[in-house]
């Protein structure tokens, strides 16, 4: 059965992130002939439009827009409602990001469609699309269908299967004007104050290193930050942490915080408390640090090292300097 997508590229820093890619090649996958096409917004954006064609793509529209560069709720709404309906999709995907989590509700209540969610896997049954969601801070998992009509959908980064770019392939691009009309716009954005972040962003991180209570300090995070960069890893940290004022809450998983899925999280100090495990539980495999041999985290993890994180995690790190070296 052929069927049409819209993905809304998910950018960040003037990028596309990994994500799109990842639902570029489940769209691909499950089109059945019909057309893959994208939905590029943004300022100064043109550039990013050739890379898409790989990975999918057969369509990209292009709109470049200054009122486009931060999200704008009203903006992006009034430029996709008209993507949308110039495109006819059956579904249309974006990444479970702030911006899709704000943005595809809107979106389907204004075309009365059906809405699903922090999607973690999409699947072709009996000829109809089941999106697979974590339910109970992830202890459960249900499967969404869809009887009828356009279908709006949030994907869940690092949980689809990665794609390689086809070498030669192209989409065709089409700039689109944005048309936003001043009058319509509610809000506006000001200025933008970004917190000084480096290193690799957490929600796509393929390795993760995290600390707990169990750094005792900021301090504490310097042999976690050393064992990442040896890595090419994110940091991360449970809610105790940046409660206790250790880290900034940017680098929080859990419940309240990040949800990640990374192929390698190595909890350090971390206990294991429930809402930490429903942001981290579905990672690949799980290495646990700590003390306490009776620690919850224990019973998630794959493999466990019981002993002072100040001691492991930087033998760990001298050991992995070692293998990669070779």
């Amino acid at each position: 059965m052929a069927r049409k997508f819209l993905v809304l590229a998910d950018l960040r820093n003037g990028n596309v992130r990994n994500v799109t890619y990842e639902i570029l090649g489940a769209a691909r996958r499950l089109s059945g002939g019909g057309e893959v096409s994208v939905a590029l917004l943004g300022k100064d954006v043109a550039r990013l439009a050739e890379g898409l064609g790989a990975y999918g793509a057969d369509k990209v529209y292009v709109v470049e827009d200054a009122q486009l560069e931060n999200y704008i709720p009203d903006a992006y709404s009034s430029v996709l409602d008209r993507l949308i309906r110039t495109a006819e999709p059956d579904v249309v995907f974006m990444a479970h990001s702030a911006v899709g989590r704000d943005l595809a509700p809107k979106l389907a209540a204004r075309f009365e469609a059906g809405q699903v969610s922090d999607v973690i896997d999409v699947a072709e049954e009996g000829g109809d699309l089941v999106f697979t969601r974590p339910i109970y801070a992830g202890k459960a998992f249900t499967k969404v269908k869809f009887r009828e009509g356009r279908v709006f959908a949030t994907v869940r980064p690092n949980n689809l299967p990665a794609v390689e770019p086809e070498s030669g392939r192209t989409a065709a691009v089409e700039t689109v004007p944005s048309q936003i009309s001043a009058d319509a716009l509610r809000t506006f954005i000001r200025e933008v104050v970004k917190k000084s972040t480096s290193g690799v962003d957490l929600t796509e991180a393929k390795i993760i290193v995290s600390g707990g209570r169990g750094v005792k300090s900021a301090d504490g995070f310097k042999p976690l930050y050393e064992l990442a960069e040896v890595l090419g890893a994110a940091v991360g940290a449970s809610r105790g942490a940046c409660d206790a004022g250790y880290c900034d809450y940017s680098l929080q998983i859990g419940q309240t915080g990040k949800v990640v899925t990374p192929d390698l999280y190595i909890a350090c100090g971390i206990s294991g408390a429930i809402q930490h495990l429903a942001g981290m539980s579905n990672s690949k495999v799980i290495v646990a640090i700590n003390k306490d041999p009776e620690a919850p985290i224990f019973k998630v993890a794959n493999y466990g090292i019981v002993g002072d994180l100040f001691e492991v995690v930087p033998m760990l790190t001298e050991e992995f300097k070692k293998v990669l070296a070779e």
